[in-house]
């Protein structure tokens, strides 16, 4: 531990360094990775959240959720060189504080500045002079500047960074090595000091500024948020015209060079993409009208397979639905913003009685696939986890976007 004297709002403070990185909303899918990659490199990792189930979850060496070597990771470290807490006093005890939070967007799809705002005044009691401030998350174009501007009012020499993370969820600490890491600062102090941070995970680093780190966030989100609107669309157009639509895709990408980034169909969710598409139409002044219009493809796939069902099924209010998979994506057990929930209200409305399942959320009322498949007269797929491509369909009308069960 090093003892420090620091000007900190016109008071003299002594502070006691007692970790080298305290990462705020660390007990998330984002933040746990990151913690667990510093602190496997010999990093002194505290990690603070306000979520005090995950927090106890972390403390006793358990992941809350999936991730690839999570586990394994999580025991080698824990209380060795990575500590969970809920104290913010863990704030002012570290030399870097990494946060893990973002601007989501409300109800009608503007983002929640106030609320992240307003976070960050709360840690103003705890930050120092000497820390390097680190934002991970999405936020909205501008605001890392708005806050740079806020917090050097009370600590002119703190050092304010947004280096945003482009991990796939459930693949983080595989990516947080294997991607290059975007950088970016207002001084040159900040932005050696994020440098040295970020080359404990790669030495692929990428430096820009604060608002074009920023918006090659949103960028990022959002050019997959179209390629699969676009993906989806051609479905649609697809079924509608009695078409299968995996001939077209085949004949499309089969050995043809500018075709083979083209996506599969299938439901454009989970916490990020949809906000984040919304978050650069906001930028814009709502003038992104690629960004709506990929809004109402994805967003209206579960809406076009009620439409089919109810083509094809007159009577519809008399059978039974079961959606298969309603994490997010598959392989995961996120049902955050998930679209086979969207389906699933949807055809409780339409049909007799909606069944649902999957392996990796527990939920007391779900069923087993076999179940699910001997009860209903449709089998739709949410989430195409590969198991579900093992199962006997036969018998049943089966509603298959992702192609999994293609037998």
């Amino acid at each position: 531990m090093v003892a420090q004297t620091l000007e900190s709002g016109g008071q003299t403070v002594t502070d006691t360094k007692k970790y080298d990185i305290c990462v705020i909303g660390g007990a998330g899918h984002v933040g746990l990775p990151l913690s667990m990659a510093f602190a496997d490199r010999g990093k002194r990792v505290i990690i603070h959240d306000i979520n005090t189930q995950a927090v106890e979850m972390v403390r006793n060496g358990k992941m809350p959720f999936m991730e690839t070597g999570g586990d394994e990771l999580l025991s080698k470290v824990i209380n060795k060189t990575l500590f969970a807490t809920d104290d913010p006093e863990s704030i002012t005890l570290s030399e870097y504080v990494v946060v893990i939070i973002g601007t989501p967007v409300d109800e009608h799809l503007n983002p929640q500045i106030r609320d992240f705002k307003a976070s960050i005044e709360q840690m103003i009691p705890y930050l120092r002079n000497h820390h390097t401030v680190v934002f991970r998350s999405t936020i909205q174009p501008g605001v890392t500047r708005m806050i740079h501007n806020l917090l050097t009012k009370v600590y002119p020499e703190i050092g304010i960074a947004y280096c945003p993370e482009r991990i796939a969820e459930g693949k983080a600490l595989e990516e947080l090595q294997s991607l290059p890491q975007i950088i970016s600062s207002f001084t040159p102090a900040a932005t050696a000091k994020v440098r040295k941070l970020f080359t404990l995970l790669t030495d692929e680093i990428l430096e820009v500024t604060p608002l074009e780190a920023e918006l090659a966030k949103l960028f990022t989100n959002t050019w997959r948020y179209i390629q699969f609107a676009t993906a989806n669309q051609f479905y649609m157009i697809a079924e509608e015209n009695n078409v299968n639509f995996y001939n077209v895709y085949n004949a499309m990408t089969y050995h043809y060079p500018r075709a083979k980034n083209f996506p599969k169909p299938g439901f454009a969710a989970g916490p990020c993409l949809l906000k984040d598409t919304m978050q650069l139409s906001a930028f814009t002044g709502n003038k992104f009208f690629l960004g709506h219009s990929a809004m109402l493809v994805n967003e209206g796939l579960p809406n076009f397979i009620l439409t089919q069902l109810k083509s094809r099924f007159p009577d519809l209010t008399t059978k039974t639905v079961g959606i298969l998979g309603m994490a997010f994506k598959a392989e995961n057990d996120d049902s955050r913003e998930s679209l086979s929930f969207k389906l699933k209200w949807l055809c409780e409305v339409a049909a007799a009685k909606v069944l649902c399942s999957d392996p990796y959320i527990d939920v007391d009322y779900w069923v087993s696939p076999e179940v699910l498949i001997d009860r209903c007269d449709i089998v739709i797929i949410g989430a195409p986890h590969a198991r579900y491509a093992k199962l006997d369909m036969r018998g049943k009308y089966l509603v298959d976007v992702w192609h999994l069960n293609a037998s």
